[in-house]
């Protein structure tokens, strides 16, 4: 075989060098465009602040500016005295954490954070199941389906004021209920029949609010994937155990999520179906209520502010430990 020539080998030299990739640019020098690029986005950072301001001037007004006046709040306590001519006059002086170690020995404030904890865990629990079973049944094909996913949605578009209502002339002393089991029972009073009626109304009224998200859930959940577990001889119950309950798991543990920040926080069911200072249903939104309506600003915000840390602290243990995806970040 011939060796190539001097002429072709030079001829391959210089076509390789110029076909091989230019070097990196120097770095006092820009490619071409980078600039342009950078102003472009500057501009669209400015114009995606100047949208949002709006809305951020709006949370702040609206979440940030009350959170910081009852944490203002806490920390004063209004005194009365009298002035040079006699009057009686009202002033907040700083009592720093006074209004907070005050709330460890009230035996008021403990009951009342007993019974947040007590109606919520039972009344989510409870929701939960219900929600569960509903959404199973509404996500099945039968006559009439429309019309009792239509119904569902009837306690959760009543008021809870109103539906309040409603259930304490149900809970009367000649009410249906009391009609219904024969024999007469206080629920409107104090005791644990006030606890059973409360938790009674909760659940019908926010049990179809689970159903309604755990429905959602179940419709986006393929055919395919039941067809080949009852191919492979699943059951009903393996299915729900092994294919329904994991995959509408995000979507549940969101509205078990949902339901259980806003049972914490309690307030007009038992304030319109049991009442004031009733000490087997008071929450703690009512007992900050209560302050404030007799002028105990400094106690009311107190309770308020540790209503509110509750809250956080069981929405992020929440969180954490079940791994509910509540914004959608992967980890």
């Amino acid at each position: 075989m011939s060796q190539p020539s001097a002429g072709t080998g030079q001829l391959l030299q210089t076509g390789s060098s110029a076909a091989s990739p230019a070097g990196p640019p120097s770095q006092g020098h820009e490619r071409p465009g980078r600039g342009r690029r950078r102003t472009r986005g500057d501009g669209q950072g400015r114009l995606a602040a100047a949208l949002l301001s709006p809305t951020f001037l709006v949370l702040g007004v609206v979440i940030a500016f009350p959170v910081v006046a009852a944490v203002w709040d806490s920390l004063h306590r209004t005194s009365e005295g009298l002035d040079a001519d006699g009057l009686v006059v009202q002033a907040d002086s700083f009592s720093g954490l006074k209004n907070y170690t005050a709330l460890i020995g009230n035996d008021r404030f403990t009951t009342a954070l007993w019974n947040t904890t007590f109606f919520t865990v039972v009344t989510v629990t409870i929701e939960t199941v219900l929600g569960l079973g509903m959404a199973l049944l509404m996500h099945r094909a039968f006559r009439g389906r429309a019309l009792f996913r239509a119904s569902v949605l009837v306690p959760w578009a009543i008021p809870t004021a109103i539906s309040a209502l409603l259930w304490r002339w149900i809970f009367a002393a000649d009410g249906v209920a009391n009609a219904v089991l024969g024999h007469e029972v206080l629920w409107t009073a104090d005791g644990q029949a006030a606890r059973w009626a409360v938790i009674i109304a909760d659940t019908w009224k926010t049990a179809p609010f689970v159903a309604l998200l755990v429905l959602a859930g179940l419709q986006v959940i393929p055919d395919e994937v039941y067809e080949a577990a009852k191919v492979d001889g699943a059951s009903a119950w393996q299915r729900l155990i092994s294919i329904t309950l994991p995959l509408v798991k995000p979507t549940l543990l969101v509205a078990v999520m949902f339901r259980m920040m806003d049972a914490l926080r309690m307030f007009d069911l038992p304030q319109v179906l049991i009442g004031t200072r009733k000490p087997s249903v008071e929450t703690l939104s009512q007992l900050a209520w209560d302050d404030a309506m007799n002028l105990r600003y400094g106690p009311a915000a107190a309770t308020a502010v540790v209503l509110f840390l509750y809250i956080a602290l069981a929405a992020y243990v929440f969180v954490r430990l079940l791994g509910a995806d509540i914004i959608g970040e992967d980890d």
